[in-house]
């Protein structure tokens, strides 16, 4: 067995850098050695271990299951290792990044005022937001990921923020336009606009909201976008009809600018789900960005469902 006393520190910070660029050129540069030694340490650790961390292919390296259970882990150690040096550093002034990813119609609609009032209440944590179009976890390197997807199990710790509920959605000068329309035809004789999933056909939305429905409809028609604010923004031209999730616009719904013709709402199996590595449970940054969105998520939630009053 290896214990602390026998930690290869050279041999892990060598993986660290060529596991996170999957390149002994890239990792050689980013730690400023030479790529032969980075290699010799790397290969120093997979014999210590026993086990292939990096399969060499043509194109370049690929993780091995064993190296993609080792990297996070390392990786996260270090990261630690350094943000507490860095606070002693700096006499015990705490401060602390995280890295966090936001579906980009999430973070305009929702998240941004949520994430603002928690910069205000925990100034000595300094978040740092990215955001894409993907559905799924994205591919860089993150703390905490808001994901746009369908329930799924995997090993992250996933929690429930958002679901979306649907409707079709137009400009009120269209839908005057199709008044006393049946939803099927007034689905027929409109453009859809889609909202685009990675790895999905286009239309899967909206042919989910047809077959709810009822609805004998062409979903496979129709112009295409990469968020569903580019989709609604669109739609609020006067142009087509878009699938809106109505707790996430509804306060353009209620200003008229945009109008729901039809009485029907779904939920379609999609919603935003928070997720982190499981062994960040005991980061307590982690825990207070975790639970500060889940409150304010459900705050949110109450809120945008709740009755309207004249």
């Amino acid at each position: 067995m290896i214990n602390r006393r026998w930690l290869p520190l050279n041999a892990l910070r060598a993986f660290d850098a060529v596991g996170r660029h999957l390149s002994f050129t890239a990792g050689a540069q980013a730690l400023h050695v030479s790529q032969s030694a980075l290699s010799r340490h790397v290969i120093s650790l997979e014999e210590l271990l026993g086990v292939q961390l990096l399969e060499r292919r043509p194109h370049g390296l690929v993780l091995t299951d064993a190296g993609a259970r080792l990297l996070p882990v390392v990786h996260k150690a270090f990261d630690r290792l350094e943000q507490q040096i860095n606070e002693i550093k700096r006499g015990g002034r705490r401060e602390r990044t995280l890295r966090v990813h936001l579906p980009p119609s999430l973070l305009n609609k929702q998240a941004a005022p949520i994430l603002r009032d928690f910069r205000r209440e925990f100034p000595q944590i300094v978040l740092d937001i990215s955001s894409s179009h993907v559905t799924g976890l994205p591919e860089q390197e993150i703390d905490l990921a808001v994901v746009y997807d369908r329930p799924g199990v995997d090993d992250t710790v996933t929690d429930l923020l958002w679901v979306t509920r649907v409707t079709p959605v137009c400009s009120p000068d269209l839908a005057a336009g199709h008044a006393g329309k049946s939803l099927e035809q007034f689905l027929a004789d409109n453009e859809l606009l889609h909202v685009k999933l990675d790895g999905e056909p286009r239309e899967l939305l909206w042919t989910i909201f047809a077959r709810q429905s009822g609805a004998l409809v062409d979903t496979n028609r129709g112009m295409a976008f990469d968020t569903a604010i580019s989709a609604i923004q669109y739609a609020m031209l006067g142009d087509g009809v878009a699938l809106c999730d109505v707790d996430m616009f509804a306060a353009e719904i209620a200003a008229g600018d945009l109008v729901a013709p039809y009485d029907v709402i779904h939920e379609d199996g999609y919603g935003y789900y928070l997720k982190f590595h499981s062994d960040d449970l005991a980061d307590p940054d982690v825990a207070l960005l975790r639970n500060w969105l889940i409150r304010r998520f459900a705050q949110d939630t109450a809120a945008a469902r709740e009755p309207q009053t004249a």
